[in-house]
């Protein structure tokens, strides 16, 4: 293959990953019947406006509701907006969340405590609706839960840990939404973004019982080293903030299925580049840890495959963090990877590498136009050095964007309406003849 053609490959088996996820595809198998009451629409996360619209589709569609019986609120990433009629979709803060999602967080379980015993509540749940979702625990403001997620993001703490410090400072998360909608009957649908799809840790649980307590919480920060503002330190120390456990009433009438997993995408890419003639090998569905020490891990693997017979793709799934050791750096951990691979295979020949998060935006402001991830491949550091850059500088400061700007090798897609993890696939060709 050339260059041009690696880099298409993996572009497509990206796509294809991003394509079974999409709510469209995996949501409507799963929709209830409707009551003989009304269906509510609550949705969170960078898939909710698409969850809306898909299943406002369905209901109109299929059921012939109008809005006498079909109603509702998603909360979404600025930028991931659909157009709905009966479903109300508002936009907001991701990853720090805002006012747009403490309006919404507050409007919904407004919607959710009017639930009747003849309505159906659907929670249509995705990756990033912790953000969205933002509901202050008694005695915190917005900016005490901003300033303690900010500082989760840049310690290089897991999202189960980030996620166990939300539930507990929280009046929507780790269960709490399930509580408002009761005692009307809740089915709550979620693509998962996270390792080992755990429900309560997807969009931090808000419809399912939360294992975690708020020792677990205040071992989080101790662990990744965040100093809590002194409200947050006082709300984790308040008993009134622990979330609904197993065997709570608000989950008498609540179920929940997982409709589609990072899995489910990475066997997408797996059959595009098996299609192509690669022979792929599965380096992890479910990974986490550092970007860098894992690209340095998967570049160790690529440089010991010899005697190829036909190209192979090592292929992995899951999510990286990033410790932040720079100052005004900007990327994420795909480009964290990605940039870390660009020095890790100097000097190997006939490769390429995606990696990319599959809701269209991998670190950045918040803004529609951030990069997904990066495309690499051996001239992405001489087309850095041509322009000044060195990698290893950029990747010291936490720059991978500001570097992959200069290169020309940011993987720009836009917001994809879904989105279940991340997906890096190392491509290693067959070696040119002598």
């Amino acid at each position: 293959m050339t260059p041009d053609e690696r880099r298409s490959l993996l572009r497509r088996a990206f796509e294809a990953a991003v394509a079974a996820a999409h709510p469209s595809i995996c949501m409507p198998p799963h929709f209830p019947a409707p009551p003989k009451g009304k269906v509510i629409v609550l949705a969170a996360g960078k898939g909710a406006g698409a969850c809306a619209e898909v299943a406002e589709k369905f209901y109109r569609e299929t059921h012939g509701l109008g809005p006498d019986r079909l109603t509702g609120l998603a909360v979404t990433r600025h930028g991931h907006a659909r157009p709905t009629e009966f479903v109300k979709v508002v936009e907001a803060g991701h990853p720090v969340p805002d006012a747009a999602g403490l309006q919404g967080a507050a409007d919904t379980i407004a919607i959710a405590k009017e639930a009747g015993p003849d309505d159906l509540v659907l929670a249509l749940i995705t990756g990033g609706g912790s953000a969205n979702w933002v509901s202050p625990a008694d005695g915190l403001d917005l900016s005490a839960k901003q300033a303690t997620t900010k500082a989760l993001l840049r310690s290089g703490a897991p999202i189960d840990a980030i996620n166990t410090v939300r539930k507990h400072l929280s009046k929507i998360k780790g269960g709490r939404l399930a509580a408002a909608a009761h005692p009307a009957k809740l089915v709550a649908l979620a693509i998962s973004d996270v390792p080992r799809d755990d429900p309560s840790v997807i969009a931090s649980g808000p419809t399912v019982p939360d294992p975690s307590t708020l020792a677990d919480a205040r071992a989080a920060l101790e662990r990744f080293k965040v100093t809590p503002h002194p409200d947050v330190a006082a709300a984790l120390s308040n008993p009134a903030n622990e979330s609904p456990k197993p065997g709570d009433a608000a989950f008498d009438s609540a179920s929940f299925v997982v409709v589609s997993r990072p899995a489910d995408a990475l066997q997408a890419a797996i059959q595009t580049l098996e299609q192509a003639g690669v022979e792929v090998r599965v380096v992890g569905a479910d990974l986490e840890g550092e970007a860098r020490e894992v690209a340095a891990e998967h570049a160790a693997i690529a440089r010991d495959l010899t005697g190829l017979a036909k190209p192979v793709a090592l292929i992995s799934a899951g999510e990286l963090t990033v410790t932040i050791r720079g100052e005004g750096g900007r990327g994420g951990p795909n480009q964290e990877y990605a940039l870390a691979l660009v020095g890790a295979l100097e000097g190997l020949a006939n490769w390429a590498a995606l990696a990319g998060d599959t809701d269209g935006a991998d670190g950045g402001g918040g803004a529609p136009t951030d990069p997904a991830g990066a495309v690499v491949d051996p001239g992405t550091a001489a087309r850095g050095f041509s322009e000044g850059a060195d990698h290893r500088a950029f990747l010291e400061n936490n720059d991978s964007t500001g570097y992959f700007e200069k290169t020309g090798d940011l993987l720009q897609t836009g917001p994809t309406c879904t989105n279940v993890n991340d997906i890096r696939i190392v491509l290693v060709d067959i070696p040119d003849p002598a």
